[in-house]
């Protein structure tokens, strides 16, 4: 009968005390929702996004323009010489004739253009360097040297100085892919010389080393 009335006993305080904790419980939920009728209820957080969204428009009104005001050069008109003979040189153009200067004899500008500058030198047919001239020279600072607008005043006061030199014809290497490509050579133009011929000399390795990762925003 011992037994009988100690688990009795047992079974009625656990009873007891599941009722006190199922009020308690009661009193907590009735005062947390009284709490969130007196308070707003809190939006979801995205302030994570946000950041990461404002630091890339940040990133990108930092960043230099691609020009200041003025398109680049898409088109270059040079004088169509294929309608006289073939664009492609042969085994006859180092003897070809231009105002009684052969082919071979004639002077070379060598334009060297990358993403932060435009690089001409003016050379004789032997190499040795008569002339230089670049964004940088004609007043342009910092990463506006990298532009079309300087790579084509180059090219103009490039012309000047072959002119002193009673230079009118010259035959053009270029080297790069910067955004001063064609603007140099349509400045060349504008400059009053004649391009006779145009050469591309960019680097291109077939086993390249490999990028650097991708930049983390």
């Amino acid at each position: 009968m011992s037994r009988l009335k100690y688990t009795l006993n047992a079974v009625r305080g656990i009873i007891l005390n599941s009722k006190l904790c199922g009020t308690n419980l009661a009193v907590g939920a009735r005062a947390a929702a009284a709490v969130g009728i007196q308070t707003p209820l809190r939006a979801l957080c995205t302030t994570c996004l946000l950041r990461k969204a404002e630091d890339r428009k940040a990133m990108m009104a930092s960043l230099p323009k691609k020009d200041e005001g003025t398109l680049g050069e898409k088109l270059v008109d040079v004088d169509p010489s294929h309608a006289r003979w073939s664009m492609f040189p042969d085994e006859d153009t180092p003897n070809m004739l231009f105002d009684g200067v052969p082919f071979r004899d004639l002077p070379v500008c060598h334009i060297k253009c990358s993403l932060n500058n435009t690089l001409m030198t003016l050379t004789d047919s032997s190499g040795k360097c008569l002339g230089r001239k670049s964004g940088g020279t004609e007043g342009y600072k910092n990463a506006k040297k990298g532009t079309t607008v300087a790579a084509q005043a180059a090219a103009m006061s490039f012309s000047h100085v072959a002119q002193l030199r009673d230079i009118k014809n010259i035959r053009v290497i270029v080297k790069g892919l910067g955004p001063g490509r064609l603007a140099s050579i349509k400045g060349l133009q504008m400059g009053g010389l004649t391009v006779v011929s145009i050469t591309d000399r960019t680097p291109a390795p077939e086993k390249c080393p490999r990028p650097r990762k991708a930049k983390r925003l």
